[in-house]
């Protein structure tokens, strides 16, 4: 871990005794913003609160380092957007986010075209010809011949794009609604700055967190339960350790359902990549989506999102693979990178003669509810343990938003800053519908006597051991990870 700021440990320190102890499972962007707002707030006093943040891997090692960062008022859910998106603003102008995470406002267009009737030599015979015909600007950048123009105007800017491919160019959201981030920058700026403002009350701790912890007479949740690493072990420890805390937040993304099995969250692989652009041509700022026929009956829809000093990049999601155990484990396709590369290339220049930084893929969190596009934020139907994910493709945009959210709830019991009661989680699941340790031990218990006294009994008996009353409150969950969502 190149930050000199974090310092993770593979067991509590115990300066949490004697305080009220918040645990947050997750050092993605939620988790981070949670934290920075945990401290930040009225409330908030060292002395009397502890905030341990348990992460199996890095810091933004899923989404929240791989994600696009687009910002937009547009975005959805409009319960925390206008919020969220106002927060990066202040955060930008507090911390000077333009130059610390490459905060800027740009603008958003939708692209249409067809591309069916290039093949690779052709694009390369096109290429050719411009750089003959092609003039000029003061940065470098070239203008494709007036004779091979389309009728569809692209912006004047916006001149690192073919137009002679673009059918359709419209406009969803300008420098007053759309901006962006680059999220890694973000998220551990951010942590750092709450690490600082926490005054030695947040400590982090290198575990990948299996159960929660609960209270066999209350139902509420009492702590963690969670495998030990260090930052030189790729490994855990097959020896769990337990952590007690009053709340307890999920900040996991797309592994929240490996923690509360009931949980409707599930994981869509998402490629990307990231470009320098033609010998470091500068390229303005704009966010794209796209849509481009490839064939009679096939589309792409490749996003492409200007960064400051790149150009980022991503592909369609995909189920194919299933969420796996950590951030680590994420496979990367590199077929999927090459083709995203050469998709970008055919309508941009710039970008096929420039060359790939980075081929990357992760998870973005999804919530299958048909009623609802997600994310749950808030308190689940067992006390004292709560959820922030399900953010789709607008974790970046709503992190802020969320974290504010969150540390009203936690410290204050009541948020006034956004109205989530239609993101609840009990509202869609069910978080105490878990199998603790000890009761699977009782029923073999069980299961061995019933072996010695009744082996003559017939199936149905042994079923009803086996099942049990789902209502029943229990005491932990089954295997996790830690990290969370990405942007569009």
């Amino acid at each position: 871990m190149p930050e000199t700021y974090l310092k993770f440990q593979s067991s509590p320190s115990g300066r949490h005794e004697g305080k009220k102890h918040i645990i947050i499972v997750g050092a993605g962007i939620m988790g981070v913003c949670t934290a920075y707002y945990l401290v930040t707030h009225p409330k908030f006093d060292p002395e009397k609160y502890h905030i341990t943040i348990i992460e199996s891997k890095r810091v933004a090692s899923g989404a929240s380092g791989k994600a696009g960062g687009l910002l937009a008022l547009w975005a959805f859910p409009a319960q925390i957007v206008p919020l969220s998106f106002d927060l990066h603003q202040k955060l930008s102008d507090q911390y000077n986010g333009v130059e610390e995470w490459g905060y800027r406002r740009l603008t958003t267009v939708s692209l249409e075209g067809d591309l069916s009737h290039l093949d690779d030599e052709e694009d390369d015979e096109d290429e050719e010809e411009e750089d003959e015909a092609s003039s000029s600007n003061n940065d470098g950048s070239s203008q494709v011949p007036s004779s091979r123009k389309s009728k569809t105007k692209l912006p004047q800017d916006l001149n690192w794009i073919t137009s002679s491919l673009i059918s359709n160019c419209s406009t969803l959201g300008g420098t007053d609604t759309t901006a962006q981030v680059h999220p890694y920058k973000f998220t551990t700026f951010i942590l750092k700055k709450a690490v600082e403002l926490s005054k030695g009350s947040i400590e982090f701790i290198i575990g990948k967190v299996n159960r929660v912890q609960f209270s066999l007479e209350t139902g509420s949740a009492t702590g963690v339960i969670y495998q030990p690493s260090s930052l030189n072990k790729s490994d855990y420890s097959p020896e769990s350790q337990t952590l007690s805390g009053d709340q307890i937040v999920l900040t996991v993304g797309p592994w929240t359902s490996k923690i509360l099995p009931d949980c409707p969250i599930s994981g869509l692989r998402a490629h990307s990549i990231t470009v320098s652009p033609f010998k470091d041509q500068s390229v303005s700022p704009y966010a794209i989506f796209t849509e481009f026929k490839t064939g009679a009956y096939s589309y792409i829809s490749p996003e492409i999102y200007a960064r400051q000093d790149e150009v980022y990049v991503c592909g369609e999601g995909d189920s194919a693979v299933d969420v796996p155990e950590t951030t680590d484990d994420v496979e990367v396709v590199k077929s999927k990178c090459d083709e995203l590369f050469r998709q970008v290339g055919k309508i941009s220049p710039n970008l096929k003669r420039g060359h790939i930084l980075k081929r990357q893929a992760c998870y973005l969190p999804v919530l299958d509810v048909p009623s609802s596009s997600g994310p749950l934020i808030g308190e689940t139907n067992v006390t004292n343990l709560f959820l922030a994910s399900g953010h789709s493709c607008w974790g970046i945009n709503n992190a802020p938003g969320t974290g504010k959210i969150m540390s009203e709830l936690l410290l204050d019991g009541i948020v006034e800053s956004a109205d989530i009661s239609a993101l609840e989680p009990f509202l869609y699941f069910d978080a105490s519908v878990l199998i603790s340790d000890d009761e699977e031990d009782y029923d073999d218990d069980d299961d061995d006597e019933d072996d010695d006294n009744h082996a003559g009994d017939d199936e149905e008996e042994e079923d009803e051991d086996y099942y049990r009353d789902p209502t029943e409150t229990s005491s932990e969950t089954a295997p996790s990870d830690a990290e969370w969502s990405r942007d569009a």
